[in-house]
């Protein structure tokens, strides 16, 4: 028994249809259609400021352990500013923090 060879058509049985040529609708057309049907555009909204760009704590401590404390966002913000204007890395911030804790509670 032979198979059929489903790639062994004959194309010379088909004709390339020519391609009617239609004209351009402008631009300015379609978007006057798409306004009329409630169609938004997509291009993306204009910003009014820049946003501003953060400036970058790098610090190079030895520090190699990571801690996760959730916060409110205020919070976080004070302790971000306060370790700016100390000039120290969130791990030395936090390390003064909990040596002032410490000596506050041991004298009660």
């Amino acid at each position: 028994m032979t198979r059929a060879n489903p790639l062994d058509a004959a194309l010379d049985e088909f004709e390339v249809k020519p391609r009617a040529d239609r004209p351009r609708v402008a631009p300015e057309a379609i978007e006057q259609i798409a306004k009329e049907n409630g169609f938004v555009s997509r291009d993306a909204a204009k910003l009014e400021a820049p946003a501003r760009m953060q400036k970058q704590r790098r610090f190079k401590t030895g520090r190699n352990q990571q801690i996760n404390i959730k916060a409110t966002g205020a919070t976080i913000e004070r302790f971000t500013a306060l370790a700016d204007r100390l000039q120290l890395p969130s791990g030395a911030l936090l390390e003064r923090a909990v040596e002032l804790l410490e000596e506050h509670y041991r004298n009660r």
